[in-house]
């Protein structure tokens, strides 16, 4: 079974009472239980994971690389600006699909830039947490699942 590590980074934890009309009235604990609903629909071994901590999601960047692990990836607000984790994402040789629960191109314009699409296989942006079951949909199917 394929693993995939599920990986979010700032505030993440605090959906369902973060900008609800943004982000949705889902919590961070549904939003693990779908993941793992979907991985196993997928046959995928999947494993959600949450950081405030920009140096612990490249820690955990380094570990999907080191294991062979595919990366489904929030990046949150480190998306605009950090080109530490662009750099650890750069070094996947498996499948990294970035995800967004909202659209960033419709938000904010400093929301509009991400230094992570330009080294992820894919983006999946704007579909509530349903583009979380997209990308794993999307590694599965890179996966030759």
């Amino acid at each position: 079974m394929a693993r995939v590590l599920v990986l979010n980074g700032p505030n993440l934890s605090r959906l369902g009472t973060r900008e609800p009309e943004v982000y949705g009235h889902a919590t961070y604990a549904d939003l693990v239980r779908e993941c793992e609903e979907a991985g196993a629909s997928l046959g995928l071994e999947v494993e959600v994971r949450q950081t405030n901590d920009e140096a612990e999601l490249i820690a955990w960047l380094h570990e999907a690389q080191d294991t062979g692990a595919a990366v489904v990836l929030n990046p949150a607000a480190f998306t605009h600006y950090s080109y530490a984790l662009r750099d650890a994402c750069a070094m996947l040789t498996t499948p990294l699909v970035e995800v967004h629960i909202s659209n960033p191109a419709a938000r904010e314009e400093f929301r509009h830039t991400s230094v992570i699409s330009g080294v992820a296989t894919g983006t999946i942006a704007g579909f509530g947490t349903d583009s979380y079951r997209l990308g794993l949909r999307a590694v599965a199917s890179l996966l030759g699942r």
